[in-house]
């Protein structure tokens, strides 16, 4: 079986695995971990590490405050949209009734309901035409 970092041919996920390692080390305790720390916690999850993604990352945040580098990422995700469309009208007022349409569906469903068992009750169960 290929090592773990190769059996995906997503190259950003692998390059998580280095920066997530990177995190693990700074949360054990290392204010600049090394190539051999990340190596370590790559090893411990069967990871094989690639020595030139691995150089990457170290040189992109060694001697960064990582909570600095978080806080910069979290800046840059807000102005990402999240997913699915979003339909915004330019009429006024457009939106409301597209809103308020749910309720009113909800209701018609009951006074249907309730008139089915109005009529239901008529007949108390059987029918002059059965």
């Amino acid at each position: 079986m290929p090592p773990r970092s190769h059996v995906r041919g997503c190259s950003a996920t692998a390059e998580i695995r280095y920066v997530a390692s990177y995190l693990l080390a700074t949360l054990g305790g290392s204010s600049s971990p090394s190539a051999k720390d990340i190596k370590k916690i790559l090893d411990s999850v069967g990871i094989e590490a690639d020595d030139n993604r691995l150089n990457k990352v170290i040189s992109e945040l060694n001697g960064k405050n990582i909570e600095d580098v978080i806080a910069q990422g979290i800046g840059k995700l807000a102005s990402v949209t999240a997913g699915g469309a979003v339909v915004i009208s330019t009429a006024p007022g457009s939106a409301a009734p597209a809103a308020g349409s749910a309720p009113a569906a909800a209701e018609e469903k009951k006074e249907e309901k309730k008139e089915e068992l109005e009529e239901s009750d008529d007949d108390m169960g059987f029918s002059l035409f059965d």
